[in-house]
């Protein structure tokens, strides 16, 4: 009897398993600026910035000539450091008005669809360079599957978007290839809609992704959107970024050797402070002779010595900046709090050749919190737009992908979309 009755109860539990797995919604994650492996290829238009840097390099590359651009560890070593910003580096195109890539370099983002590129940036280093690898085992451990219910949406994070009247070749492209992989892991999968995860700058373009479609669409194909880190008025450090080099926290590198580099990035410049969240004049840039908001930034960008960047900014990246609007579908966003991060810049007579002195504010340790908590002063009034933030102490801007605390919030969040059990509009994680 006692052997029946344990029969019985595992096959109850294989059965709620299977209906549990089935009844998943499928999950498409879409990481954040430099959350996926990149790969190039030199044609014999290239120009090599030195000797070391020739159309040889690096040597290892498959049977066509492509190489991962990034992440390459070389870029660690000062020599190397030129030669990676010199491929990486965008240039606008004002006849054109749109953005390409430096001639003779050739680039394109590996196992779209697939959440292989998200799981390590080097998979030959995955100790030191694991970004969505936590986050996946922790799906996998409800029950999605890579490549049935859930789905990667890897880009080239240095393009950004345009407003529809300008051209954007690439980031366009990459936003009809999303659509479609959401439309296809819909169909997949019984016409479930999709639940759109997205970490820092991906959840700006994954709200592109709902804007620009219209409502019957997002009814049809999209369940939730589940925002993590997400930048939704850019930040203070991208100020940074731009007046002095950012090394991202990378060791060893000068970050004036990729300052240029960082700076022809169209979505570097997409992250700029956003005057809609920014709204004081309060100076967040402040040098012996001028100060620098969010309401002045292409004064900015001319004084440290980048003025081909106000055209662009003028023209693209103000339009979507204040064309932020609510997402037409249920949004939870995740983020770090109580973590120090920039808030003003004092930059002293040597200028911005030199790092600043910094003031910290409230974040995640790259996103200021205003920004951080966006969702909630431009949405909350928005018609038939829910909205429920998440609060996890302590946890970056990074860790928030593999902190064990936080990634329990982020799969009991989709464990409930998935069950129905759900809308808190606020928690905070002891």
């Amino acid at each position: 009897m006692k052997k029946e009755l344990g029969l019985l109860v595992f096959m109850a539990v294989m059965m709620y398993t299977c209906q549990a797995v089935s009844n998943l919604h499928p999950v498409i994650l879409i990481p954040g600026n430099g959350g996926n492996q990149l790969e190039a290829r030199l044609t014999p238009d290239y120009k090599p910035s030195s000797l070391l840097c020739n159309r040889w390099y690096p040597i290892e590359r498959n049977k066509e000539g492509w190489f991962r651009l990034w992440f390459d560890p070389t870029v660690l070593l000062a020599p190397f450091t030129a030669c990676f910003a010199q491929r990486m580096t965008l240039y606008y195109d004002p006849d054109k008005d749109d953005y390409h890539n430096a001639p003779g370099v050739e680039t394109r983002v590996p196992h779209f669809g697939s959440i292989q590129s998200l799981l390590f940036l080097d998979p030959n280093l995955k100790k030191i360079t694991t970004y969505m690898a936590p986050l996946v085992e922790s799906l996998e451990n409800i029950g999605y599957v890579d490549g049935k219910t859930m789905f990667g949406a890897p880009y080239d994070f240095r393009y950004g978007l345009a407003p529809k009247d300008h051209a954007s070749h690439v980031g366009s492209k990459f936003l009809k290839d999303l659509k479609d992989l959401v439309e296809k892991a819909s169909n997949s999968n019984g016409g479930k809609p999709v639940i759109l995860v997205s970490h820092s700058l991906g959840g700006l373009f994954a709200l592109q992704l709902l804007n620009r479609n219209k409502p019957s669409w997002r009814q049809k194909f999209i369940k939730h959107f589940v925002a993590l880190s997400a930048p939704w008025g850019g930040t203070v450090d991208e100020m940074l970024t731009f007046a002095s080099g950012n090394t991202l926290g990378v060791p060893l590198v000068n970050p004036l050797l990729v300052r240029e580099e960082q700076r022809s990035s169209e979505s570097n410049l997409w992250l700029m402070p956003n005057p809609r969240l920014f709204r004081s004049k309060k100076p967040i840039v402040i040098t012996p002779d001028a100060t620098y908001s969010a309401h002045n930034i292409p004064q900015f960008l001319n004084d440290i010595g980048f003025p081909e960047g106000i055209h662009p900014f003028k023209t693209r990246i103000l339009v979507l900046m204040d064309q932020l609007q609510a997402p037409g579908v249920p949004l939870t966003c995740v983020i770090g709090t109580g973590v120090r991060t920039a808030e003003t810049l004092f930059y002293d007579k040597r200028g911005f050749d030199e790092q600043p002195e910094i003031v910290y504010g409230d974040g995640d340790g790259t996103v200021n919190m205003l920004s951080l908590l966006g969702h909630e002063s431009l949405w909350s009034n928005a018609e038939n737009q829910t909205l429920k933030t998440i609060r996890v102490p302590g946890v970056t801007h990074t860790e928030i992908l593999k902190d064990d605390g936080a990634l329990g919030e982020v799969v009991r969040e989709i464990s409930g979309i998935n069950s129905q059990f759900m809308f808190v509009e606020n928690v905070n994680v002891q």
